[in-house]
């Protein structure tokens, strides 16, 4: 299983709506597909249709080790696609684990431990918290590598540069083999001028670790979470769905080889 940490510590810059498509995407293009809710708010689970009564088992669960991952990860509606979800509970976590042992690298060990009989799965999408605390630690610690959504912004550049400073202390101290698989331009609006600027300035610094494909502002893409289920269901055809398809082929594009015939 290849795992990839979805974070950026700047809310609102589409990390769950592009954890919940590209996961969508995925699992349609025949990867047997994990997405794990990292975040208090559960805002990926309630997206994929996940009701709070049906959360029997939660990411704090595996975190504290009180459910492995074969019994916290749960069918979606999606076709190949299972979720671990997340409840207001793992909160929490991050308080109790402040003494517990090796607590940056419980969701590792999580996903590590040997569960017999257990199929698992080819690839693992974390959706992570707009922060960077333990819970984000533990995602980029437990990750193979990283995709970062950026929203087409003058202070999103300020925060991918402290982002780009964490990575570096991440690598220097819990997980020295963390890459970065790719930087999601989203929130994309072509009638603003400052939206190309932008665009253009994190190309030029970045150059090809910029996927092409960007995700357009769609009101789509807003519906679709009050509705329980990704914009690739809710309108496979709106730009946004079609923006994160063409985002999957490339994510793909960029995986080991090893991965690719999945």
């Amino acid at each position: 299983m290849i795992t990839i940490a979805i974070a950026n510590q700047k809310g609102g810059v589409g990390k769950t709506t592009t954890a919940i498509n590209i996961a969508t995407a995925m699992a349609a293009s025949g990867w047997k597909t994990l997405l794990i809710d990292m975040d208090p708010q559960g805002n990926a689970s309630t997206g994929l249709g996940i009701e709070n009564s049906a959360r029997e088992y939660t990411t704090y669960d595996l975190l504290l080790g009180e459910a492995t991952l074969a019994q916290a990860a749960q069918p979606t509606e999606i076709p190949g696609l299972d979720i671990v979800p997340a409840t207001q509970d793992l909160s929490g976590a991050e308080v109790e684990l402040v003494s517990v042992e090796d607590r940056t690298h419980r969701l590792q060990k999580a996903l590590d431990a040997p569960q017999p009989g257990f199929a698992g799965y080819d690839i693992a999408f974390i959706d992570c918290p707009p922060s960077l605390g333990l819970l984000t630690l533990n995602a980029l610690g437990a990750a193979d590598t990283l995709m970062v959504p950026l929203q087409c912004e003058f202070f999103a550049l300020e925060g991918l540069s402290q982002l780009l400073q964490t990575v570096e202390r991440i690598q220097q101290r819990f997980n020295p083999d963390l890459g970065i698989v790719g930087i999601a331009l989203t929130m994309f609006d072509r009638r603003n001028r400052l939206t190309d600027q932008v665009a253009d300035d994190v190309r030029d610094c970045l150059g090809n670790l910029v996927f092409e494909n960007v995700i357009p502002r769609n009101v789509r893409l807003s519906e679709a979470p009050s509705h329980g289920m990704p914009a690739l269901i809710y309108d496979h055809n709106c730009p946004g769905s079609r923006a994160y398809i063409g985002l999957a082929r490339e994510l793909i594009g960029r995986l080991p080889e090893k991965r690719k015939a999945a």
